[in-house]
């Protein structure tokens, strides 16, 4: 920064702030905290190499990650964010079973709110059920299976389908 005021890192780690300190566009003095945890969780050394290796345009989003990754550190140490990505994906599971329960239920009640079908038949309706009952006739000639003795060839028979 080399102006009136270090960075943050500069100030927390104690030393001058350089012209070209690597971290003072990253880490204005008027945040400390937001270097603090970086610090605590990565170390600077290893935060400094690595924005080092980073192009320029990518460094913004890349301390964001940073920060964000650290505080979950702070909050699980074991897990850090894959632990909170974890726990939100678990969530979204559950709200989906029940968005899915919620609809079937919903389905039911429109079910048995729908008005039963018609008991009087007009004239055509009649006639297409009697055309396509007749076409079932047919059927029982496909189901003929070689010379098999107990399988009954009508299916429109009461009687067991086996013998």
């Amino acid at each position: 920064m080399g102006g009136s005021s270090p960075c943050a890192s500069c100030k927390l780690l104690r030393r001058r702030c350089a012209k070209d300190c690597i971290f003072a566009p990253y880490f204005p003095s008027d945040d400390p905290h937001k270097f603090a945890i970086v610090h605590k969780v990565f170390g600077a050394s290893n935060v400094s190499k690595m924005l080092q290796e980073i192009p320029i345009h990518q460094r913004v989003d890349a301390v964001s990650s940073l920060v964000y990754e650290a505080n979950a550190r702070v909050r699980d140490p074991v897990y850090g964010c894959v632990g909170a990505i974890s726990y939100l994906q678990n969530q979204v599971s559950q709200l989906q079973i029940q968005l899915a329960a919620t609809q079937a239920e919903m389905n039911c009640i429109q079910m048995q709110q729908e008005p039963t079908l018609p008991t009087q038949l007009d004239q055509d309706e009649k006639a297409l059920l009697l055309a396509s009952s007749n076409n079932f006739n047919n059927i029982p000639q496909y189901f003929n299976f070689a010379s098999s003795s107990n399988v009954i060839q009508d299916p429109l028979k009461r009687e067991s389908l086996w013998t």
